[in-house]
C-alpha cells in the first residue's frame, strides 16, 4: 500500500521507517526540507518540502494513488486541514491525524476522521505507570469515552460461561489472555484459571465493572 505521511518530527520519521521496512511504498511531507535528516540513511520512500494542505505537494506525494494518510506535524490545525482534504477532496479511506486539543479531538471524530489526543493518551500512560493500583487501563479511545480495563477474577468465576460475567457486569469483554495469547471470546467461551480477562468500560462503570468481576457471582456459595 501507499502511505502519505505529513510531518516528519519524530512520530511521522518513525511511521515512516517502520512502514518502509514493512514493504510499504511511503512519501513524507514537511516544510522544513531538514526535517528529513531524521529519516534513515537506507529509507528508499520520497521526500516532498511543503504544506501537506496545499494540493500540488499532496499530488506530488502520490495522494492520488494513497491508501492511508497520516497527519502527525506538531500543529493541531494542519494536521486535521489536510487530513480532510486528503479525505473528502481525494478520497483516501484510511486517514488520522494526532491532535493535541482533547476537545478537537473529539469533534473530529465525530465527523469520521480517527484522531490521536497526544497529551490525553500520553498522561494516561503515565498515570497508570505512576499509581498501578485500581484500574488497569489498557486502551483509551481518541474520545477518552471507551477504554478497556483488566479485571480481577474471583476464584468462583471459573468454570462458568463468559456471558455470565459480562451479564454481571453489564458490559462486553474485549478479549481475553489465554496462556499467554489473545482470544476472542464467543458465545461459548467458559473461564479457565489463569485467564486474564478485559474488559470494555466508560468511566462511570470502569469501578462497578471491577467490583461485580472481583466478588463472589451471584448464587455461588
Amino acid at each position: 500500500m501507499h502511505v502519505v505521511i505529513m510531518g516528519c518530527g519524530r512520530v511521522g520519521s518513525t511511521l515512516a521507517q517502520t512502514l518502509s521496512g514493512h514493504g510499504h511504498s511511503v512519501a513524507v511531507i514537511d516544510k522544513d526540507a531538514n526535517a528529513f535528516r531524521r529519516l534513515p540513511g537506507d529509507f528508499t520512500g520520497a521526500t516532498v518540502t511543503g504544506t501537506g494542505y496545499d494540493r500540488d505537494v499532496l499530488r506530488a506525494a502520490g495522494i492520488e494513488r494513497a491508501d492511508a494518510f497520516a497527519a502527525v506535524s506538531n500543529g493541531d490545525n494542519s494536521n486535521i486541514i489536510s487530513a480532510r482534504l486528503a479525505r473528502e477532496t481525494f478520497g483516501v479511506s484510511r486517514v488520522a491525524a494526532r491532535i493535541y486539543d482533547q476537545r478537537r479531538a473529539e469533534v473530529y471524530e465525530r465527523l469520521g476522521i480517527p484522531t490521536v489526543a497526544t497529551v490525553r493518551w500520553t498522561a494516561d500512560r503515565m498515570l497508570r505507570h505512576l499509581v498501578p493500583e485500581g484500574n488497569v487501563e489498557i486502551f483509551r479511545d481518541p474520545t477518552s469515552t471507551v477504554s478497556i480495563i483488566e479485571v480481577p477474577l474471583h476464584r468462583e468465576w471459573i468454570g462458568r460461561p463468559l456471558r455470565a460475567l459480562e451479564d454481571a457486569t453489564g458490559t462486553r469483554a474485549a478479549y481475553l489472555m489465554r496462556f499467554g495469547i489473545g482470544t476472542l471470546p464467543t458465545s461459548s467461551t467458559v473461564l479457565q484459571e489463569g485467564d486474564q480477562v478485559f474488559m470494555l468500560v466508560t468511566d462511570d462503570i470502569a469501578n462497578a465493572v471491577t467490583l461485580a468481576a472481583s466478588s463472589l457471582p451471584e448464587g455461588a456459595r
